[in-house]
């Protein structure tokens, strides 16, 4: 394989991309030869210290580069590579407003996570979130913020210029008692990894990034409250590789009130589809539904925390997953054994049934999820073994 031929082809290609900034992921069918593709480009940045960064992932042995529109200039290498879009990918939010601190918010309240605090607030345990990075000067988020990685400017820290990443935050761990407001597991802590701009958009490699940033750095947990509509193979690829690497992967469904369809990657199997309801425990007007949704949260009129130490009210099943996410942490922390498929059964288990909009819980409109008699039941699964 002619690597130095190839990587001159990325290169001139960089050079002239495509009007619509088009980008693609190449994956190496033969591990060795992505071994040898690295090998050769960092011999060349040797002998040319100006040649431009590739991003990657060794997970996945590929790469991510613009391209320009035609990739007829790769087609000898089409049984060594796979070649896919780069596709763009939006945060599952609505509109929002100022509000204030809401001290213990409805949705915290309603999964029943306050009554669990005196058994499990989720010390230690560690959540990706996948998102458009967090404010680290919010008073109610100050103990929960790990150092995390931004991955549009790697020698920045992961801050917020949208407010969605920081909401996620305040429902996951926010800890501030006495002024501000307390998230579902509120010792739990945060590693923002900022993979979506100011506009709340991203591309599928930017998340693919980040989810390997996650695998390689030990997360218990990944919160992905965005999704998109086409199916990505290479994100895929990553998702499993997080499912089989014993981390339980949470992803929200999507706003458009679909019975019959969800949201990538929420529809990969190896996740946990989340649907959002409002106060009554009935699914919101905006959630999609049915057979896809694994698990339903309060999603609507959300209060959170929000950049510059402020508050919105925000809506969508991005605020429903990050319920579900703390409710994770709050039994991870006492049962730290437990894998994705046992969570994820467990989920359903403790669940309570959703209302019809006759007021009665039926268990065919779907389960919301519950924090209390999740975490009372996964503690009996095995022994006690609080190692994180």
């Amino acid at each position: 394989m002619d690597y130095t031929g190839l990587i001159q082809m990325l290169l001139e290609s960089m050079e002239s991309p495509a009007p619509s900034g088009a980008k693609r992921i190449l994956t190496f069918v033969n591990p060795q030869h992505y071994e040898a593709f690295q090998q050769t480009l960092q011999e060349l940045k040797v002998q040319y210290p100006d040649w431009p960064d590739l991003p990657s992932s060794n997970l996945l042995k590929s790469v991510m580069t613009p391209l320009s529109g035609s990739i007829k200039h790769l087609d000898s290498y089409k049984n060594q590579i796979r070649v896919e879009e780069d596709s763009l990918i939006q945060v599952h939010t609505l509109a929002n407003k100022v509000n204030q601190g809401p001290g213990v918010p409805y949705g915290v309240k309603q999964i029943q996570a306050p009554k669990a605090w005196s058994t499990s607030t989720g010390y230690r345990v560690k959540i990706g979130v996948i998102d458009t990075g967090a404010d680290y000067y919010h008073p109610d988020l100050r103990q929960s913020l790990a150092k995390g990685i931004n991955l549009l400017n790697r020698h920045m820290m992961p801050l917020d210029d949208n407010g969605h990443g920081t909401h996620i935050a305040g429902t996951l761990a926010a800890a501030n008692s006495t002024e501000g407001m307390i998230g579902v597991a509120p010792r739990a802590t945060i590693y923002p990894v900022k993979a979506f701009d100011h506009n709340g958009s991203a591309y599928v490699s930017d998340i693919i990034q980040g989810i390997d940033w996650c695998i390689r750095n030990h997360m218990h947990i990944i919160n992905m409250s965005f999704g998109m509509k086409t199916r990505s193979k290479t994100l895929l690829d990553i998702v499993n590789k997080a499912y089989l690497s014993g981390i339980s992967i949470v992803a929200s469904s999507g706003n458009d009130g679909k019975r019959r369809n969800i949201d990538y990657p929420a529809k990969y199997p190896q996740t946990i589809s989340v649907g959002a309801t409002d106060r009554q425990r009935r699914i919101a007007s905006f959630s999609n539904r049915g057979e896809f949704i694994d698990i339903y949260a309060p999603g609507d009129k959300i209060i959170s925390s929000w950049t510059h130490g402020k508050y919105h009210e925000m809506s969508g099943t991005s605020m429903a997953t990050s319920h579900v996410s703390g409710a994770i942490a709050l039994l991870l922390a006492q049962n730290p054994d437990l894998q994705p498929a046992e969570i994820k059964a467990l989920l359903l288990q403790t669940a309570t049934p959703l209302r019809t909009k006759k007021g009665q819980r039926r268990s065919s409109e779907g389960l919301e999820v519950n924090a209390l008699r999740l975490l009372k039941e996964g503690m009996k699964r095995k022994p006690l073994n609080p190692q994180y």
